[in-house]
């Protein structure tokens, strides 16, 4: 979509008015390096030494210092998963201050530490939970497009932790910033770097357009067989997708009381099984509290939540979604922070957040992941109806100072759905660029 300000890059009159000027983010193409070389891993944590081989064995040139570096660094790996006392936490500052002022552009800095959650003595929760603080802080501090984020592991979480550090350190995760990860102990694969959801099935509602169509789109690039569904009404957009990605189209719509049966009907019946479900399709129908009538709230919390609430029986129902399978829906920050005429999609999203926490718990011995991704400002047909100042006021209340892609919320759930992934559950991934906004 265009961007007015955007367009002014470069030129005087941007200049002389301090109009920002946002960096072209690193995104993920197949066959691209994970990162810039040489990565900084440091930090006597338990996971410093199985990073640094999982990095050089993806080809990067991994060094200890800054001073074995010849030129700028191209990412930072700190490891603080054995700190234990307050004074502890100078090694982030003595390790990483020297190592972020020689980022390149479009530059990470990864900080791993330990669950608080698993941890019972007080002064190992409060030096464990200070890592939140500086990650989330010195992600609005870098510039140039780098970005900041922590993974926080449960126990001998080495797979897990490579599975996030490497989607943090990629540019999969281009549009999230100051973010944090949980990845449980013992689970997580190596995952083919190219395809690596090579031969999954994958269902994504609401594919027709925007984030859904883009959902469908990396997820067939990572190798899945995917079902694009939406409403009858936008059958030949969905067709175009379908065909586009080498999948099939079902035209549905998700309120209607037997859509979860024939998901699972036509999965089973036309690619042998269902492995990944997208629950995307959402509508807006914004008006004032005061002003809210009875057919927008019904309709968006029927949409937004209840469709997913029903579908998920028959998704979840013996025969249908896989052992090992994963469920990914689409939040939204409004269900964090809110957002002003929005109290009907701030609570349908909201919702998604309690159904997947809730979830995540009931399905995990089957080996099934239940997660959201919860966007900020995607650059799609309906931010471009925005107000003109409102919409270029609201590109850029983030770190990274613009607005995100649907590509943006389509790679964190192909992240989020592929095996290497397994070690996280239950969580919410922001896809915003830090919003200022919320959390």
């Amino acid at each position: 979509m265009s961007d007015f300000l955007s367009t002014l890059i470069g030129s005087p009159v941007a200049k002389r008015v301090g109009v920002p000027q946002p960096t072209r983010l690193r995104r993920y193409e197949p066959g691209t390096p994970l990162c810039d070389s040489p990565v900084l891993v440091a930090g006597e944590g338990r996971f410093a030494a199985s990073l640094s081989e999982s990095l050089r064995a993806a080809g990067l040139v991994t060094v200890g210092s800054v001073e074995e570096a010849i030129d700028t660094i191209g990412a930072v790996v700190l490891d603080l998963s054995s700190a234990t006392d307050p004074e502890d936490l100078d090694a982030l500052r003595v390790l990483g201050a020297p190592a972020v002022k020689r980022l390149r552009t479009n530059g990470r800095v990864v900080v791993i530490g330990t669950d608080p959650a698993t941890l019972t003595d007080v002064t190992e929760v409060a030096t464990q939970r200070a890592l939140e603080g500086v990650v989330r802080s010195l992600g609005k501090e870098l510039r140039r497009g780098a970005t900041a984020n922590l993974v926080l592991a449960r126990g001998d979480a080495s797979a897990g932790a490579w599975s996030a550090v490497g989607f943090f350190l990629s540019g999969r995760s281009a549009y999230v910033d100051g973010q944090v990860v949980r990845v449980d102990a013992g689970a997580g694969v190596d995952d083919d770097p190219v395809k690596p959801l090579d031969g999954r099935v994958a269902v994504v509602t609401g594919a027709a357009r925007g984030i859904g169509a883009d959902i469908a789109r990396v997820l067939a690039r990572d190798g899945a067989t995917v079902v694009a569904v939406d409403v009858p009404s936008a059958g030949d957009a969905l067709a175009r997708v379908a065909n586009e990605v080498g999948g099939t189209a079902l035209q549905l719509d998700v309120t209607a009381p037997d859509t979860g049966t024939r998901i699972v009907e036509h999965a089973v019946s036309r690619h042998g099984g269902l492995d990944i479900v997208v629950h995307n399709a959402g509508i807006t129908r914004d008006k004032l509290f005061v002003n809210m009538d009875e057919a927008r709230w019904s309709s968006v919390i029927d949409v937004n939540l209840r469709s997913i609430l029903r579908m998920n029986e028959a998704l979840l129902g013996e025969g249908a979604l896989s052992e090992g399978g994963r469920i990914v829906c689409v939040a939204s920050i409004a269900g964090i922070a809110g957002n002003r005429g929005q109290t009907n999609y701030g609570a349908s999203k909201a919702g998604v957040i309690g159904l997947v926490t809730a979830l995540a718990d009931q399905v995990r011995d089957r080996g099934i992941t239940v997660n959201a991704v919860a966007p900020g400002f995607i650059e799609t047909e309906m931010t471009a109806r925005i107000p003109f100042a409102t919409r270029e006021i609201g590109r850029r209340m983030n770190s990274l100072q613009q607005g995100g892609k649907p590509k943006d919320v389509a790679e964190a759930i192909a992240w989020l759905s592929q095996p290497g992934a397994a070690a996280v559950t239950g969580q919410v991934l922001r896809v915003c660029g830090q919003s200022l906004l919320g959390a």
